[in-house]
């Protein structure tokens, strides 16, 4: 039996089983800040009565500030410690920020899919290598989680779906219908780095399903919605890969159509073109959300404005470090906040 797997037998028998810790129901609401770490992840849920869960952690360097940036959101939302970390996967702009996270936040449980997948005897391997050294300092725990795994956060009812390159082999409720878009686009490549092994998640509050797969990539996402599209429909999607166009195909997007997609991209990382183009053309979408302005979907030498309207971005050109806020309310309603404008949509 693996360390992950002890402990949550060791939990199950100290009357912490996943069953009760997953599946209570909501109690007030549900707040997530979308953290702007420039083209980076680091995405904090803090349900009301819960556990809090920060899915990583950003770049590292930059005097400390992507770190402090969590830091800030991990205090507006009155917490002292944050109780999950979840790691999608080791590249430096979602795994970079540990140790100086580490340094300023107490974690309590690291979840990550396991062992490197994309040794190359430098920078990814090194990043790799540190995070494990801040989990054997007695930091954190460490959990490695597979596809079909319940999240162990209380308050936030969460479900694997893709780890280590798997992914989940039966349909979710809801899910289950043939996807006729797969037939009409070509298969992409296989993804060779550890961008195809991201731990990707559904997280369910209030009735309101939240996907976020890291960067996972199209070939990948293509098993989850083809044949048969598993995943069924979501509310609120974490674009995957920053808006970057080796994810988010239109076979996926146009099946699980999301009503409301949140870009986690930078200035001049992600934002992609024909990845906006695709959110712009998904049926029921009602509202995308950038953290910026994407300089490639900025209209120039007669091409049109591919980037979102202007109030659904959280930096402009002339601005860095504000934040998206996302509330789900108990009643499944919700809304999001431009920490730029200071305006909320409902």
């Amino acid at each position: 039996m693996n360390v992950s797997r002890l402990f949550l037998v060791v939990a199950l028998f100290a009357g912490l089983s996943l069953s009760s810790a997953v599946s209570q129901p909501a109690h007030g609401s549900l707040q997530v800040y979308f953290i702007d770490v420039e083209g980076g992840q680091a995405t904090l849920f803090v349900p009301d009565g819960g556990e809090s869960l920060l899915i990583d952690t950003g770049w590292p360097d930059n005097n400390g500030r992507d770190a402090d940036r969590i830091v800030t959101a991990a205090h507006q939302a009155g917490l002292k410690r944050i109780d999950y970390v979840l790691i999608t996967h080791f590249h430096d702009d979602h795994v970079g920020g540990v140790p100086q996270l580490l340094d300023r936040i107490p974690v309590g449980t690291f979840l990550d899919h396991g062992d490197l997948y994309e040794n190359d005897h430098g920078p990814i391997e090194q990043k790799y290598k540190l995070y494990l050294q801040q989990i054997a300092g007695g930091k954190a725990k460490r959990v490695v989680l597979h596809a079909g795994d319940k999240l162990p956060v209380r308050g936030l009812n969460g479900t694997v779906l893709s780890s280590d390159g798997k992914v989940i082999g039966q349909a979710l409720p809801g899910g289950g219908r043939s996807n006729p878009l797969c037939g009409q686009e070509a298969a992409a490549p296989e993804d060779t780095t550890e961008n195809g092994h991201s731990l990707g998640v559904l997280l369910r509050f209030a009735g309101v399903k939240i996907l976020d797969l890291g960067d996972l990539t199209k070939d990948r996402e293509r098993t989850l919605v083809c044949p048969a599209n598993r995943i069924g429909r979501v509310d609120i999607e974490v674009v995957s890969h920053h808006g970057w166009e080796q994810s988010s195909s239109m076979a996926f997007v146009h099946a699980i159509q999301p009503r409301i997609a949140i870009m986690d991209n930078g200035a001049k990382k992600g934002g992609s073109v024909p990845v906006l183009d695709v959110f712009r053309s998904s049926p029921g979408l009602e509202a995308l959300w950038q953290l910026h302005t994407s300089e490639e979907g900025m209209a120039k030498d007669g091409r049109p404005e591919h980037n979102t309207r202007p109030e659904y971005i959280a930096n402009t050109p002339v601005t860095e470090g504000k934040m998206l806020e996302l509330t789900v309310h108990a009643n499944g309603s919700y809304t999001v906040r431009n920490d730029r404008t200071g305006k909320s949509v409902e």
